[in-house]
C-alpha cells in the first residue's frame, strides 16, 4: 500500500460513489462525468494503492475486502476535507464555492428566483446550481447527494433525511373568473365533488396536501371529479384559464394571474389548506459553507416575510 500518499481527493470521492451505487455508470451520473472518466479513476486508485478494490461482472459491482476497508476511511478523509475546506474560508473571509440545490416545483417555479436574485447579488462567487422537480425526486436527489440541499412542499418520514419547516403556504381552489354562476368565495365539500378539476401528479407535494386534508374531511379523491392530471403547475394554470376546470393552487402561484383578472380564488368551507414549505438534507452529511450560507439566508428571509408578508417585495403573500 506504498501509493498512499498519492491518493487524491477527487479519486476517493469516485469511489465512494461507485460503491454506494454499486454501479458504474450510475456514479458517472451522480458526478457528472463520463463512464470511462470513472474507470480510468478507480484503476489508477487501484494501482496507487496496489490491490483490487471492486469485484466486477458484467452484471454487478462488489466491494472488495480492500474496498471495504477503504470505504471506511475514505468517507471520513472527504468529510475532514470538507471541513478544513470551511474553516480556511472562513479565516480567508472569501464566500464562494457551488452550491446544488433541489427544488419542487412551486417553489422552484414562484417563490426561489425571488431569492436567488438577492442571494446571487450579495455573494457573486458562488455557482449555484438549482433542480426543480417534484418532493419525491427531490428526496431521492438528497439521499444520492446528487443536491447539497432541498426544499420540498410536504412532510417526509425518512430516516436518511433532516427536514425542518421553513416558509408558511396556502392552498386554495382557482378557477377562471367568472367560471361559477354564483358569487360566493367559499365552496363546500359537495360543490366541491361535481366540480371538474386538474389535479397534479403522483409525487407532487401540492397533491399529497389537497388528498391529506380533503382525507380528514372524509372526502377522497375516488369521490372528486378528476378530469386531467398534469407534470407543472404553469400547465396546469393554463388549463384553468381556458375554462376547463378548477384546480388546488399555492396562493404563491397566481398572483399575477389574480391581478391581471385572469383567476380567482375560492375557500373550501371547514377545510383549511395549509401547509409549510421544507429544508432537507441528508442525515449525517457535512454541509459545504455555501450550503449553510443558503440555509441561512434563508431562514433570514423566512423572519422577514413573517413579520411582513403582504408588503414583501419577494412576491410571496
Amino acid at each position: 500500500m506504498g501509493g498512499w500518499r498519492n491518493v487524491n481527493y477527487e479519486r476517493l470521492q469516485t469511489f465512494i460513489a461507485v460503491a454506494e451505487k454499486n454501479s458504474f455508470s450510475e456514479a458517472a451520473k451522480k458526478l457528472f462525468v463520463t463512464q470511462p472518466t470513472i474507470t480510468s479513476q478507480i484503476k489508477a486508485l487501484e494501482e496507487e494503492l496496489q490491490t483490487k478494490l471492486f469485484e466486477r461482472t458484467t452484471k454487478t459491482v462488489k466491494l472488495t475486502q480492500s474496498g471495504e476497508i477503504l470505504l471506511k476511511y475514505a468517507r471520513n478523509i472527504v468529510q475532514l476535507s470538507n471541513l478544513a475546506r470551511k474553516e480556511i474560508l472562513k479565516i480567508e473571509e472569501k464566500i464562494y464555492g457551488d452550491l446544488k440545490i433541489g427544488c419542487s416545483l412551486t417553489i422552484g417555479e414562484y417563490i426561489l428566483p425571488h431569492f436567488l436574485k438577492r442571494f446571487k447579488e450579495k455573494y457573486p462567487l458562488i455557482h449555484m446550481q438549482a433542480k426543480i422537480s417534484n418532493s419525491t425526486s427531490i428526496v431521492h436527489h438528497i439521499k444520492d447527494q446528487v443536491v447539497h440541499v432541498g426544499l420540498i412542499e410536504t412532510p417526509i418520514n425518512d430516516k436518511h433525511i433532516v427536514m425542518h419547516p421553513i416558509l408558511e403556504d396556502e392552498l386554495c381552489l382557482v378557477t377562471k373568473v367568472d367560471y361559477f354562476p354564483f358569487l360566493e368565495k367559499q365552496i363546500t365539500l359537495d360543490q366541491l365533488k361535481n366540480i371538474p378539476l386538474i389535479i397534479r401528479e403522483n409525487g407532487s407535494g401540492t397533491r399529497e396536501v389537497v388528498e391529506q386534508y380533503l382525507k380528514r374531511a372524509g372526502v377522497s379523491f375516488h369521490d372528486l371529479n378528476i378530469v386531467m392530471e398534469l407534470g407543472s403547475t404553469e400547465a396546469i394554470k393554463a388549463v384553468v384559464e381556458s375554462g376547463l376546470g378548477a384546480s388546488f393552487i399555492s396562493k404563491n402561484a397566481i398572483l399575477k394571474e389574480k391581478q391581471l383578472g385572469l383567476l380567482t380564488s375560492y375557500s373550501i368551507k371547514n377545510v383549511a389548506f395549509n401547509r409549510h414549505f421544507y429544508l432537507v438534507f441528508r442525515k449525517g452529511q457535512i454541509l459545504t459553507s455555501t450550503t449553510e450560507l443558503f440555509m441561512d439566508e434563508l431562514r433570514k428571509m423566512a423572519i422577514a416575510l413573517e413579520g411582513n408578508i403582504s408588503t414583501n417585495r419577494l412576491g410571496v403573500v
